[in-house]
């Protein structure tokens, strides 16, 4: 989950490899983690789930946030349990942030730390976990740093039982091409772990006369990644129909070696105080989720529904969600 287990509120896209936090510039936020190739990811990626989730969100201070999550009657935990609770508290200000989450049913401690170095150049990360079976454990350093068309990122730590080496590097070529790469080499398996990805934005055709000048212009993105562990080929599209209302995103993953491949198209449609998401994939499943305000203003709460339905495996899901604060 993109914020430790909390499905939005204030924790909202601050999870693993988004580069979220103050002065980030890694290959995350464009890359494979999240950022701005996220936003064509997510498209496709929506979060269905099962059950009843309730997350309140409340702010101490305007430095500090705490939220009580809480997911009930569920089937899609892997380790069988129906239900689960975690607490998470984040504290920010201008130079970084601190977040952690407790989740009392596993016995586990989840924490980061983001601080902007040298005036904001660097961005520094440090993220630990432990639990008390110990199996998955983790501590993971990291720097962010990069200048005006490039950026980069360094990792160094221990996750399962070994050392972890990582290292990504983002040029923009144009202002409409970007390419870059990451690397890992995980001790503990000695596995070397690679991707490669190159993107392509441009202005989406459009009748110039329906459009104000000074409004965001309509965009379409292409972007192709190569994930060699798996030998996977990865090709995102996304096409912002209407700024901020209307977007739709297709996704093409293949194997060479295998022949196997797999599709999915997606669209988000924004309305008033609404939200609308669907995926149909090549098998037919479809998923679908419609988030909604239950006021105007400012911090009001939130209803969530989300469903899906999958003819082939004879699985049907359905859930709601509130987020209040």
């Amino acid at each position: 989950d993109e914020a430790f287990g909390v499905h939005g509120g204030v924790f909202e896209g601050a999870g693993v490899g988004d580069g979220g936090g103050v002065g980030c510039c890694c290959f995350d936020c464009i890359g494979f983690g999240g950022g701005r190739w996220w936003g064509a990811k997510r498209l496709v990626s929506i979060d269905t789930y099962d059950g009843f989730r309730l997350d309140i969100n409340k702010q101490l201070s305007p430095f500090m946030a705490v939220v009580h999550s809480f997911w009930l009657g569920t089937s899609m935990l892997p380790d069988g349990r129906n239900k689960t609770y975690t607490f998470l508290t984040q504290v920010a200000d201008e130079a970084g942030l601190c977040m952690a989450r407790v989740d009392l049913e596993r016995q586990s401690v989840d924490g980061r730390i983001h601080r902007a170095l040298l005036g904001g150049l660097v961005t520094s990360k440090v993220q630990v976990g432990v639990s008390a079976e110990g199996q998955t454990d983790q501590l993971l350093g990291e720097l962010d740093f990069g200048g005006a068309t490039w950026c980069g990122n360094l990792k160094y730590g221990s996750m399962g039982g070994g050392l972890v080496y990582g290292c990504n590097y983002i040029q923009s070529i144009t202002s409409n091409w970007v390419a870059g790469g990451e690397g890992m080499y995980i001790s503990a398996n000695q596995s070397l772990l690679s991707n490669y990805m190159m993107k392509y934005t441009m202005e989406a055709p459009t009748i110039e006369t329906s459009l104000d000048k000074e409004e965001e212009k309509p965009t379409s993105t292409m972007i192709a990644s190569y994930n060699s562990a798996q030998s996977l080929l990865c090709f995102n599209y996304k096409r912002v129909v209407t700024p901020k209302r209307v977007t739709l995103g297709a996704e093409l993953q293949c194997q060479p070696a295998s022949l196997e491949s797999a599709v999915m198209v997606g669209g988000e449609f924004a309305f008033t105080r609404s939200k609308v998401g669907v995926v149909v994939d090549g098998s037919g499943r479809i998923q679908s989720t419609l988030e909604t305000k239950l006021g105007r203003e400012p911090g009001s709460p939130s209803l969530t529904f989300a469903a899906e339905l999958d003819h082939g495996k004879n699985v049907m899901r359905f859930g709601y969600g509130l987020n209040i604060g």
